[in-house]
């Protein structure tokens, strides 16, 4: 059994992590740290419930520290966590720089410790779809895919960090930007350059609030996209190839189960799990042939935290790597570069 030190119960802590790790066989929610409020006994009352993390800590049966709280914590804390000899997963984005991301792997290393970071999107099932698809080649070579998160707030959230401008890591593209470009890097690798604009749609944005990111390839354009005024949603993912096209609509489903009042108890996640409604498949259209629907594979978050049990037990290799963590920070960084700088930038080019 790994046991788990959930260290934030917030959003991230309340809806991604707490549910999605008391529904892997194997693991155990041993304690949350939440420093103020009755909300983590409530939710979780046979869970113990620490105010500091030295309290957390001192339970030594803990083996892995889960970093759920505002950005501009997630390096010391990762940090205490490291050198208290606990593998560690830190939500994403990894840290506010790349300089802090890098010193927390290169920690990592030295204590023999695993870290990585929270990239569920992989384990969206229109993500496993869209890969299953582009590896099939069914789409010819592709030249353009599109990936966005299009949502219609027309005010920003009074007293969110998120939404602050004196709060490192705050902003859209650090919030969103960690997903699809760790999505478009797996399904394409280290790109030769990135063009990016981050900017704001809405009048009390302090922050930037919507980005364009565009990884460029020899023959392939990759696109991320967030929006925040988009009452009528474009496409979640759209890909060209020189076969045909596919496009998707609609979001994956388990966010919206997780985030509600009915998310999953224990491993009571019912057979329907991430299984998305037809009407929301994506439809493929081939030259030559008629359009169809292609069914969405089963999404599953569950699965993150089940590789990682099975890599802290050395029976599989970790999905989320360092180096990959490394990547997606590279390529975040590289972005604002270039929105700041409104030009083109290497991916071999300093990150300042």
């Amino acid at each position: 059994m790994v046991r788990v030190g959930l260290i934030g119960f917030g959003l991230a802590g309340q809806a991604f992590h707490a549910p999605v790790i008391c529904g892997v066989e194997g693991m155990e929610l041993a304690c949350i740290l939440e420093r103020r409020g009755t909300l983590a006994q409530e939710k979780y009352p046979g869970v113990r419930v620490a105010r500091t993390l030295d309290e957390l800590l001192s339970d030594k049966t803990i083996q892995l520290c889960v970093i759920a709280t505002p950005n501009d914590s997630h390096f010391s804390l990762a940090q205490a966590c490291l050198h208290a000899d606990r593998d560690v997963v830190v939500d994403k984005p990894f840290a506010p720089t790349l300089r802090e991301s890098e010193e927390l792997v290169r920690l990592a290393a030295a204590r023999g410790r695993i870290i990585t970071v929270y990239q569920d999107r992989r384990w969206d099932g229109d993500f496993a779809t869209v890969q299953k698809l582009v590896q099939s080649g069914r789409l010819g070579a592709i030249v353009e895919y599109e990936a966005r998160f299009d949502r219609f707030r027309l005010d920003a959230k009074a007293n969110a960090w998120r939404e602050r401008a004196d709060q490192p890591g705050a902003g859209v593209l650090f919030d969103l930007g960690p997903h699809v470009i760790d999505q478009a890097l797996v399904l394409f690798g280290e790109p030769q350059s990135i063009t990016a604009s981050a900017f704001c749609q809405r009048e009390t944005s302090q922050v930037d609030d919507a980005f364009d990111v565009c990884l460029e390839y020899p023959k392939l354009r990759a696109l991320a996209r967030a929006r925040i005024i988009a009452f009528a949603p474009g496409p979640h993912f759209l890909i060209h190839g020189t076969k045909g096209s596919f496009v998707k609509y609609g979001m994956d489903p388990q966010e919206e189960r997780l985030r509600g009042e009915t998310f999953p108890q224990g491993n009571d996640w019912g057979p329907d799990w991430g299984v998305e409604a037809e009407s929301q498949w994506g439809t493929l259209s081939l030259v030559g042939e008629p359009t169809v629907k292609i069914k969405t594979e089963p999404g599953d978050y569950r699965g993150f935290y089940a590789n990682l049990r099975d890599a802290i037990q050395k029976k599989t290799p970790l999905e989320v790597t360092p180096d990959q963590a490394l990547r997606t920070m590279r390529a975040l960084m590289l972005a604002y570069k270039s929105s700041r700088q409104r030009r083109t930038v290497l991916w071999e080019e300093a990150v300042d």
